[in-house]
């Protein structure tokens, strides 16, 4: 087996100067990118800690206790991440995702979620609210949050053995704790509800149908992350990849699929429906879904920037090199400027990394030197 290096680098200081002079568009125009990508869907982290140390995304070895978190003074605001929202909104945004590390760390989140649901599109629809959560918080939070405008949360479970949940999340964490979460999350109307599930080889496969079977006619969507390359710190090596193609096969050994459509453009799930005795999908047992970003990459369909917790814009989950909004939010800039950034930064974009990997240098740690933590940006 391979070594594994895990560099010590941090990439949070890689910010690039806002381009200017782009024009706005007009109400009825659409922004698109280089490569014709509108601009649908912000994810805003708002705090960059966790309370689980997940190897693939914050393994303990790096974010220990000397770990050094962003100071408070650093994080945008409730006020300016609804600012700068708004102005993404203009320009095209309809679904606003909350992320973190794990957002309900967040002192008062409740409020900004009250901020983000006052929002409108320019057709004067509400918008798309939701949360990915590790739900060890869910419990407490879940009627809160409902009650502030929060539609509905993605929860991260990636077992339901309690020895192997323990492990990834390198906290010592019950699992009945995040499956309480879920049920009060599924009482208080947060929904409809997903959870993720990140798939390792060797290390949780063996859960793949013991989740499909719980989750199985339950009103909730299973969905199965191949383990990804993000950020410098994970160690990430393609023999840990396991196939969504795989994973699929796996879950027709047991379970006759049948193949949905995307329920929306730039989905990032290939959908399955349970297929009932007539062979046909059967909305009563629900569906799963598989997340290929490795083997079958989505990047011609993307439509999702990325906002970090003190303010930059990304517009890849493997970027490298993020653009600073912070420093116009607080220098005084006016929304028609901030528009103009935001117009200029996607026009602009070109990142397509999930298709170029082949093509990247493969030595462990020398592609992924360069990217911003998954923790930073959120998923």
């Amino acid at each position: 087996m391979a070594e594994r290096v895990i560099p010590l680098i941090d990439q949070r200081s890689r910010l690039m100067a806002v381009p200017r002079g782009a024009q706005l568009l007009p109400k009825s125009g659409q922004l698109v990118d280089t490569l014709g990508r509108p601009l649908r869907d912000l994810r805003i982290s708002v705090t960059d800690r966790c309370n689980f140390r997940c190897s693939y995304c914050m393994p303990k070895e790096v974010f220990d206790k000397d770990y050094q978190y962003l100071p408070h003074a650093s994080l945008l605001t409730f006020e300016e991440i609804t600012r700068l929202a708004r102005l993404f909104v203009s320009q095209g945004v309809h679904k606003l995702r909350l992320t973190g590390g794990e957002p309900l760390l967040r002192k008062g989140i409740e409020s900004l979620i009250e901020q983000l649901a006052a929002l409108r599109t320019p057709d004067g629809e509400p918008l798309d609210i939701t949360l990915t959560t590790n739900g060890a918080l869910l419990t407490r939070k879940a009627r809160a949050l409902k009650a502030a405008g929060l539609k509905r949360v993605t929860v991260s479970l990636d077992g339901l053995d309690d020895a192997v949940f323990r492990r990834m999340n390198d906290v010592d964490f019950p699992v009945a704790e995040v499956l309480a979460g879920i049920e009060a999350a599924h009482a208080a109307g947060l929904g409809p509800l997903k959870v993720n599930m990140v798939v390792k080889r060797g290390t949780n496969e063996q859960q793949i149908l013991p989740m499909a079977r719980h989750f199985r006619g339950t009103g909730i969507t299973l969905r199965f992350i191949e383990y990804m390359d993000v950020g410098a710190t994970n160690g990430w090596r393609m023999d840990e990849v396991m196939p969504s193609a795989e994973v699929i096969d796996l879950l027709q050994s047991e379970y006759p699929l049948v193949p949905l459509e995307p329920a929306s453009p730039g989905e990032t799930a290939e959908r399955w429906g349970y297929a009932g005795a007539d062979g046909r999908y059967d909305p009563a047992l629900g569906e799963i879904g598989a997340i290929s970003s490795v083997t079958r990459a989505f990047c011609g369909s993307c439509n999702r920037a990325r906002l970090s917790t003190e303010g930059s814009v990304y517009l890849c989950l493997f970027a490298s090199q993020g653009y600073d909004l912070r420093t116009l939010l607080r220098g005084g800039a006016s929304d028609d400027e901030i528009q103009s950034a935001i117009t200029a930064i996607w026009q602009g974009r070109t990142d397509r990394y999930s298709e170029l990997r082949a093509s990247l240098p493969s030595q462990p740690g020398q592609a992924s030197a360069r990217r911003v933590e998954m923790s930073y940006i959120g998923g």
